[in-house]
């Protein structure tokens, strides 16, 4: 279980739940969140693999590859290249798609931090941080800010856990695409015969 305190000191717990399918096998996980141990909200359902590519691209961008290679140290080093982007958003539906019950969402924000100098002037220093907000039912939200190692922890938490409730199947693949192919030829492409 995945855990971060928040700004206002309060704890908010992230815990994979495995989805089932009509038989019980476990294909995906959706996320519950715990404010202080209290129920908060229950989110992100199937959102296992986009975990694992948060996980992986965090940890490619900390070792400096792509767009994120500018940033000189590696906590301000996230995968998106947007100063101001959005790394994910899982909201809780219901089966008519009415959202409520909870949100949990990432976005980058870019800091200037003021540094003084001794003897001469001062610089302003930008850094970039991964703001964690969750937000119950009840409309009550909280905020974590983390560095990239930070956050990659968090996730790499998260995606073991969730491949432990799975039996150990890997997330990696969007769950879209393990689908059984229609053996048809044509079928989905609007071709008619």
């Amino acid at each position: 279980m995945g855990g971060l305190r928040c700004v206002d000191g309060s704890f908010l717990t992230v815990t994979p739940v495995a989805c089932t399918d009509s038989v019980g096998v476990p294909y995906e996980v959706t996320l519950e969140l715990r404010r202080d141990g209290t129920p908060y909200g229950t989110v992100g359902e199937r959102c296992g693999w986009m975990l694992v590519r948060l996980a992986r691209g965090v940890d490619e961008a900390r070792a400096g590859r792509g767009p994120a290679a500018c940033w000189p140290d590696p906590d301000d080093r996230f995968p998106d290249e947007e100063p101001d982007s959005e790394l994910f958003a899982f909201r809780y539906r219901t089966r008519s798609s009415v959202v409520g019950g909870g949100e949990l969402r990432c976005q980058l924000r870019t800091i200037p931090i003021w540094v003084p100098r001794p003897g001469r002037p001062g610089e302003w220093r930008l850094t970039r941080r991964a703001f964690v907000e969750a937000w119950g039912a009840g409309g009550v939200g909280m905020r974590a800010v983390l560095t990239s190692g930070e956050l990659a922890e968090f996730v790499r938490e998260l995606v073991d856990e969730a491949e432990g409730c799975l039996g150990g199947r890997g997330l990696a693949r969007n769950p879209v695409e393990d689908l059984p192919r229609n053996p048809i030829d044509g079928a989905g492409t609007g071709e008619t015969r």
